[in-house]
């Protein structure tokens, strides 16, 4: 993403003091001393983001239902990320320590902050206003959502890797007509495992019926998740690595990075989405990834698969999957299967990887319709 021109960071338009937020005074929000005749009185105990992490003493004056709600949203706290690494930690409390000093380094600077999703760009795509200090109800999807979910979903959706989701490019959607605010703020609930736990996220019957009339919705209902069969091949990385440089600044390396598109048994199937057969995508994790701040800090990495459930945001209504049943029947390089998952890896994946056995048999297909058929393509 271009960065933005150094005055468009920091100017403020001045119609936005004509506006019910520009009639507040800066003070009243971001503190200082208006009164003071020195810049350095004037700006002492100044935030440049008064919304994180007081919103319920700024945004919250007014909008305090969705303040409240806030506080608690994943995008703001991103309270996922630390119980799901510490199930894969060692229980040595010193070397939990040293994890948990890599993790403030590394996982939780790219929080959401009212600000950051209604003002301006966010700190982690280097900041700044994105209107001049406008208060836009409606993120904006290129300096704000794709700011932050840019390298997978954002060129997912957009069409900058595969041909795009059939949303985007032939509908003219952007993310919030699927991911409402209702969703985006949290469900004021604590404890959820993953983003899918948060009540109101979306799902594809929000808006399609399941056509019953076509073969294939009435044959894998309940069965097959719809990313199945309407995704395209996605990114998968590899073996990330974090670390401080010379500065003292994190970084982190991700030496590989395929797109493939995978079958595997449902991690979650006791949850609201119970289909038997989901997309599962490559999450970054090894048991080495925080070697910089200790040796040994992931020995129980066996604990959790780093192949994931997936929702990839690059729908068609025509896939290769779907053109031919036997595309996915009968076809191995389809599914997660034990070969495809390294040995040191195949013990933390086992409730997803799928047994030959349980492979979907090949199917048997008219003739004529073998002859109007694609060939079958493997992502491999």
């Amino acid at each position: 993403m271009a960065p933005l021109e150094p005055h468009e960071k920091v100017l403020v338009d001045k119609e936005f003091l004509e506006t019910e937020h520009g009639e507040i005074g800066c003070a009243e929000c971001h503190g200082g001393n208006p009164d003071a005749k020195e810049i350095t009185a004037a700006h002492k105990g100044m935030k440049a983001d008064p919304t994180f992490p007081d919103a319920d003493q700024t945004c919250g004056e007014c909008h305090e239902e969705e303040a409240e709600l806030a506080k608690t949203s994943l995008h703001y706290t991103l309270a996922t990320y630390r119980p799901m690494v510490h199930r894969r930690a060692s229980t040595d409390p010193k070397k939990l320590d040293l994890l948990d000093g890599g993790m403030d380094n590394h996982c939780f600077s790219c929080h959401a902050s009212c600000g950051q999703c209604h003002v301006s760009r966010p700190d982690t795509a280097m900041g700044g206003f994105i209107n001049g200090h406008h208060f836009n109800s409606k993120p904006d999807q290129t300096n704000q959502c794709t700011a932050c979910h840019g390298s997978r979903v954002g060129n997912e959706f957009t069409g900058q890797t595969g041909q795009g989701d059939v949303h985007y490019t032939k509908h003219d959607m952007d993310c919030m007509e699927c991911h409402s605010g209702k969703e985006l703020h949290g469900d004021g609930k604590t404890g959820h495992e993953s983003r899918y736990d948060v009540q109101g996220s979306a799902k594809c019957s929000d808006c399609h019926d399941l056509d019953d009339d076509v073969e294939q919705h009435a044959i894998h209902e309940d069965v097959v998740s719809c990313y199945v069969c309407h995704s395209q091949p996605y990114a998968n990385c590899y073996a990330c690595h974090v670390g401080l440089d010379s500065k003292g600044l994190a970084y982190y390396k991700n030496p590989a990075e395929e797109e493939h598109l995978l079958i595997g048994l449902n991690p979650n199937s006791d949850s609201d989405r119970p289909e038997k057969w989901v997309l599962l995508r490559r999450v970054p994790a090894v048991p080495t990834s925080f070697d910089y701040y200790g040796k040994d800090l992931l020995t129980r990495f066996d604990q959790v698969n780093n192949w994931k459930y997936t929702s990839p945001h690059n729908i068609q209504k025509v896939t290769s999957q779907n053109r031919e049943c036997n595309n996915c029947h009968g076809n191995k390089d389809m599914f997660l299967t034990r070969e495809k998952v390294k040995p040191e890896m195949q013990k933390a994946n086992a409730p997803v990887i799928v047994p030959d056995d349980q492979i979907p048999e090949k199917q048997d297909v008219p003739e004529t319709e073998k002859e109007d058929a694609p060939k079958k393509r493997s992502y491999f």
